[in-house]
């Protein structure tokens, strides 16, 4: 498997474009992605109750599969915008539908930005009109800048591999800096493949996928009305079409993930005025997903996350949030470590070096491990620090 920065537009038939529609004040933020070919298409959307009509409209069209399109909107979630806001989704659709001569169905439709106004229809009819005329495959890029809000840089992966005789590759881009949460957060993340992948096994991966990486994510503990992550798969390869039980399967799956997890760990980093990723690393839990859960809670304290933005190595801010994760654990069993300096040990205080400890906070990355003795269960999650910079941004987001 070879890792790439590339984005949507990596596998074979996919064309994109990212152009100004003037919704937002500035910058591109109008992308469509289109592929040459029908797609069988994956999702995995927000739980939270109050979503927007592109969520429902979307999860309808990839039941229903096969999909051609994808149309993704900044500045506007169209969000608590009653019966005009599901108008404005279902012919978002059929502009996309008209210019690219398919069915307004094979349309996936997202929106981000701010909740509660209606889009304006006008500029976004021409922004689709602008995108449709200059899809390419150099577009990927565009695509990505497009469908950012408070993001700071554009965030794209990919990977290529092998299956049988046939050269198979995945690109991605998402978009993600603030209310960021699990289950699913203000995310949005588009995946395209030319893999062949039969519909079934393709829906069940995407999940446990998402499970694993996207849903990861904790920034802020706010999840969106408005979260996706979308794949779509044309079969371009030219490869045998896969199923879960095929031995060529997993390798697929792994490279699936690693582009995935390139995402959730760019989502973090750029988490809205951070100066440091955290990643948190769960070893020797009950099961992997006990692991994932204590994993997430770490990630998510904002006590922890304070601490890490003022460098202070207080350790007992790290077992308290794995205590408070809903996870049986013997706090007498737990070792938690910065880096590789080990701080705490049987869940009790442990002399160590601050000048070391100082020095493992000062990096841009920062790594939180504990290990358990429950079983050999596994987890990672990924947030950042609390800044002051988080208070200003969301105090002032619709100005």
């Amino acid at each position: 498997m070879r890792m790439v920065e590339e984005g949507v537009t990596f596998p074979q038939g996919f064309l994109a474009a990212g152009v100004e529609a003037h919704i937002k004040k500035k910058d591109v933020d109008l992308a469509v992605v289109y592929s040459e070919d029908p797609c069988q298409a994956a999702g995995v959307f927000t739980t939270n109750k109050v979503q927007a009509s592109c969520v429902s409209y979307t999860r309808r069209a990839v039941e229903q599969g096969p999909v051609r399109a994808l149309v993704v909107n900044s500045g506007n979630a169209n969000a608590c915008t009653g019966p005009q806001g599901v108008e404005d989704t279902i012919q978002m659709a059929r502009l996309v539908a008209g210019e690219l001569g398919i069915e307004p169905h094979e349309v996936l439709v997202a929106s981000t930005g701010v909740i509660g106004v209606n889009l304006p229809m006008d500029r976004i009819a021409g922004g689709i009109k602008k995108a449709c005329s200059q899809l390419s495959k150099d577009g990927g890029e565009s695509a990505s800048a497009a469908i950012m809000t408070t993001d700071t840089v554009p965030k794209q992966a990919g990977a290529e591999l092998t299956i049988g005789d046939c050269a198979v590759r995945i690109g991605a881009m998402a978009k993600g800096s603030g209310m960021i949460h699990p289950n699913m957060a203000t995310m949005l993340a588009f995946m395209a493949t030319d893999c062949a992948v039969d519909k079934e096994a393709l829906d069940r991966l995407f999940r446990e996928v998402v499970s694993r990486t996207f849903n990861q994510v904790s920034l802020d503990g706010d999840t969106s009305t408005n979260a996706m992550a979308l794949l779509m798969a044309n079969g371009m390869a030219g490869n045998h079409p896969l199923t879960a039980a095929d031995p060529e399967f997993p390798v697929f799956a792994r490279a699936l993930e690693y582009a995935a997890s390139q995402l959730a760990k760019a989502i973090a980093r750029d988490g809205e005025g951070a100066s440091k990723l955290l990643e948190v690393k769960v070893e020797g839990a009950s099961s992997d997903e006990a692991a994932r859960t204590i994993a997430r809670s770490i990630a998510r304290s904002n006590l922890v996350k304070a601490a890490v933005f003022g460098e202070d190595a207080n350790w007992g801010r790290i077992l308290c949030a794995a205590g408070y994760a809903g996870i049986p654990f013997r706090p007498e069993g737990v070792n938690i470590y910065l880096g590789d300096l080990q701080v705490c040990e049987h869940g009790a205080a442990l002399p160590f070096d601050e000048a070391v400890a100082l020095e493992v906070l000062r990096q841009p990355e920062v790594l939180i491990r504990v290990t358990m003795s429950e079983g050999r269960g596994e987890g990672v999650a990924w947030g950042c620090d609390l800044t002051y910079d988080y208070v200003k941004i969301n105090a002032s987001y619709r100005t």
